[in-house]
């Protein structure tokens, strides 16, 4: 009689802690994923694991993913399947906005991350009657805190399907369903836009996946109004990196894998591309820099808290809650952001290179010509 108590009793605390770390402390946020909604985007469950294969083995060596027209050309595929595979474990443990932000003193991480979005729509004078462009919008958090800043209208374009319907799940919810958020399933490097259709255009973190700028800067040219602005926050190499150093190319490597980057630019090409394109630079600033406090210290997860998170989705995993392959997905990203710990303790990547950039007024004429 007495076993059978122990083992009744035992049962219950770990069904008791099982709900504790999934459902209390499984969801991102209150509108968030819950670690047992994990699906892997629009990935079958039986392919995951492939999927995951065939990803990693394309970014192995992410310099060379640019250097040759074919690899180039199979990137936004494989950028495609590594937003499958991360979506879910973003918004379960990060939020509804994929990218990172400066701390701020005595406020959460929300709120610093909404300061940085609303800092867009600011630069980018923003206001009600704008029909603005989010270049690479995720499940669309950016979009939504533009939009109720501002009072314009945003239009988003991501790669992913399953991002556009999460997106648009997020929009309703919000009350900023069309015309006040609309999302579109597209490439970058290609929109489906007419010229001169936006009043202004941004890029939070999302430039980086192409494997020349210029195509993606040379699009935003394309549909922005003739004098309207663009504000892009890019993922670089600082003037303190050392190419010469294998820490540091460890470093920048372990991101461009982790990451889906096709290899990450130095911070004093920017502003040179978007010239040659034919933008005006109005301002180029790193805002990782003093007085802005570390925005990596969100990724220093302790010991607990990544064992917590690795065991939840062990568990579900082999409940076949979770589908086989995400705990190689979870591992992969916590290693990454180990990278980009290291990358941002030691100053020589930055996310956020902010450029702030303008169509020429004149360009209207040259296109009326055209």
């Amino acid at each position: 009689m007495e076993a059978a108590t122990m083992a009744w009793t035992a049962a219950v605390v770990g069904a008791g802690l099982v709900y504790w770390f999934v459902s209390v402390m499984g969801a991102a946020e209150v509108k968030g994923k819950r670690a047992v909604d994990l699906k892997m985007g629009s990935i079958t469950r039986d392919k995951v694991q492939d999927k995951y294969t065939q990803y990693w083995s394309f970014f192995r060596r992410p310099k060379e993913t640019a250097t040759t027209a074919a690899s180039a050309d199979k990137v936004p595929a494989f950028v495609d399947t590594f937003y499958n595979l991360v979506t879910d474990i973003y918004e379960w443990g990060w939020g509804q906005s994929f990218h990172f932000s400066p701390s701020l003193p005595g406020r959460s991480h929300r709120d610093a991350t909404r300061v940085h979005e609303e800092r867009v729509a600011d630069l980018l004078g923003a206001r009600p009657g704008h029909r603005l462009l989010d270049v690479g919008c995720g499940v669309g958090g950016p979009m939504r805190a533009i939009a109720a800043h501002s009072g314009s209208n945003v239009v988003g374009i991501t790669i992913n399907e399953y991002q556009v319907n999460r997106a648009r799940a997020h929009n309703r919810k919000a009350g900023l369903d069309s015309p006040r958020c609309e999302v579109v399933c597209g490439n970058f490097l290609s929109m489906p836009f007419p010229d001169a259709s936006f009043d202004g255009a941004y890029s939070i973190e999302a430039t980086c996946h192409a494997p020349r700028l210029q195509d993606v800067y040379g699009e935003v040219y394309r549909v922005l109004k003739p004098g309207g602005l663009y504000v892009s926050y890019e993922w670089v190499t600082t003037p303190l990196y050392r190419a010469e150093d294998p820490d540091h190319v460890e470093c920048i490597h372990g991101i461009e894998r982790g990451d889906a980057l096709p290899g990450l630019r130095r911070q004093d090409e920017i502003a040179s591309i978007a010239k040659e394109v034919g933008f005006e630079v109005l301002k180029e600033q790193d805002l990782a820099l003093p007085p802005a406090l570390p925005w990596w210290t969100r990724l220093k997860m302790g010991r607990i808290a990544y064992w917590r998170n690795s065991l939840v989705v062990r568990v579900l995993t082999m409940l076949r809650v979770a589908p086989k392959g995400v705990s190689e997905v979870h591992e992969m990203l916590y290693e990454t952001a180990q990278h980009l710990t290291r990358g941002g303790e030691t100053g020589i990547f930055t996310p956020m290179h902010m450029v702030l950039l303008r169509k020429p007024a004149a360009a209207a004429s040259t296109e009326e010509a055209n």
